[in-house]
């Protein structure tokens, strides 16, 4: 089986071969720091963790760079709204994006890079374009002259004569002192109140598509395996991008070219215009919160080229689901023992690192396939389902009657397969401490209530007896009465 990528660049799907054998260079556009991140940096982060992941996982040695956009008008508004700093702005964002990342256990880039650290390359970069005529300088600014570049617009599918100037909010207004209206700004004059830096075209600041061409350039070489963002992204950035790159090095900036969709709510675009506009933290601090995982996995549960549309009628189907899979990632935890697995006390017990699994069992081998086909998470998902399901199963027999149906070894395979590919799409297993439940009722206030209920039962007082019995299950805990006044429990 080969890996096959769609590539927005030629708008098909094409088997994947990286420049350099066995390894990957990829490089992420991060976001632009001047907000809380929203649900749309969600899909987009974890569609290319995944991504990430299932490469390590299919033997390859990946580096992942992503940036972030630190100098942009965006931040400056933001910097006046706040009366603060453009750095205190972005530092701010920056270390918000990172904390709600971690929530949703998207993996650290191998390297971040920032604009403002990248000056050098950034004015090295336009300086190149110059001499090469592709860029012009204007009353303290610089262009980017557009009808120089014979490939502009490859990426896209776009036509110069159809494109509009200013194509994204970001390049400059001042098209009486462009040569062209499409060319767009390299570097942008210093105005009165605004951060600069010195350059030989004068104090100022770089426009934003240059500072990626350069980070990449800067990080990862003049040409790299992937390239990904969202599909906002495609034009004018990463058309751009191309531009830019390609003009000064003579080679592709990038084999493949991958784009996740946007996310919409309640069939509408999210915007902050709309009223719609939900950002990580508000929707994981919510009253009602999903587990982070549910949230990871309702962005999974679809293709990440197509726009995925967030409901509360979704997100409180998928709480269902992650309940599926979470009983499944827990069953080494809860009857490891009871099955005689010698190692269930093991510190590496539940640890995807340390656990081998069979690759050319029929599960790995649907997963495998289904990933492999540009990364299709929702066939993935399916085999974990499966896996989940015979597990539970299985606990449930095990619960009720003291014994499952299946061999020990045979479960101990399906748990280690479902806990591994779990963790190659970056769902988290739950660590399990029985001493201290994450609902916070200990074993022993467990087995307090269930004598209360005994005595309720002697009594003949079954409406406490029952009352207990609902508080309980309300908690996760499930009473089995047994012959004998034997009653028996599980979370």
């Amino acid at each position: 089986m080969s890996l096959v990528l769609y590539n927005t660049l030629t708008r098909k799907k094409e088997a994947f071969a990286p420049l350099e054998p066995g390894k990957v260079k990829i490089y992420c556009c991060g976001v632009t720091v001047y907000d809380y991140s929203h649900l749309g940096h969600a899909r987009s982060s974890i569609a290319w963790d995944v991504m990430r992941r299932y490469l390590l996982w299919r033997g390859y040695d990946v580096t992942y760079v992503q940036n972030f956009t630190d100098i942009d008008d965006k931040i400056l508004n933001r910097a006046k709204t706040e009366a603060s700093s453009m750095q205190t702005v972005a530092e701010k964002y920056t270390a918000a994006y990172l904390e709600d990342m971690e929530r949703l256990n998207v993996m650290e880039a191998d390297e971040y890079t920032y604009a403002t650290k990248t000056l050098d390359g950034i004015q090295r970069l336009i300086a190149e374009l110059e001499q090469k005529e592709y860029a012009y300088p204007a009353n303290g600014d610089v262009y980017y002259a557009v009808r120089k570049f014979d490939g502009y617009g490859k990426l896209s599918g776009r036509k110069l004569e159809d494109m509009q100037a200013g194509a994204g909010g970001r390049v400059s207004t001042e098209t009486d002192i462009k040569r062209d209206p499409s060319d767009f700004a390299l570097w942008k004059g210093a105005k009165p109140g605004e951060p600069s830096w010195e350059s030989p075209w004068g104090p100022g600041r770089p426009g934003w598509h240059i500072e990626c061409s350069a980070m990449i350039r800067d990080r990862l070489g003049d040409s790299i395996d992937i390239h990904v963002g969202g599909s906002d992204l495609i034009f004018p950035h990463h058309e751009n991008e191309i531009a830019q790159s390609e003009a000064v090095t003579g080679h592709p900036l990038s084999r493949y070219w991958l784009h996740n969709g946007m996310v919409n709510v309640g069939g509408e675009k999210m915007s902050k215009s709309l009223g719609n506009f939900t950002t990580i933290r508000q929707l994981l601090d919510s009253p009602d919160a999903p587990d982070p995982m549910a949230v990871r996995l309702f962005l999974l549960q679809g293709q990440y080229r197509k726009p995925v549309d967030f409901t509360d009628a979704g997100i409180t189907a998928v709480k269902n689901g992650w309940q599926t899979l979470l009983d499944g990632l827990r069953f080494g935890s809860e009857y490891g023992a009871k099955l005689g697995w010698a190692d269930a006390d093991d510190p590496d017990f539940l640890n995807p690192a340390a656990m081998r699994i069979d690759r050319e069992s029929a599960p790995v081998q649907q997963f495998q396939t289904a990933m492999d086909d540009d990364f299709n998470t929702s066939g993935g998902l399916a085999v974990l389902f499966e896996l989940a399901k015979e597990l539970r199963r299985a606990g449930n027999l095990i619960t009720h009657t003291g014994q499952a149906d299946t061999p020990s070894d045979t479960l101990r395979q399906q748990w280690q397969t479902l806990i591994c590919l779990a963790a190659v799409l970056g769902l988290k297993t739950p660590a399990v401490d029985e001493s201290e439940p994450s609902d916070g009722l200990a074993d022993d206030d467990v087995n307090a209530l269930i004598e209360q209920r005994k005595a309720a039962r002697a009594a003949k007082d079954f409406a406490a007896s029952d009352r207990i019995r609902d508080e309980l299950q309300t908690q996760g805990i499930t009473l089995i009465d047994k012959p004998g006044g034997v009653t028996e429990w599980h979370r």
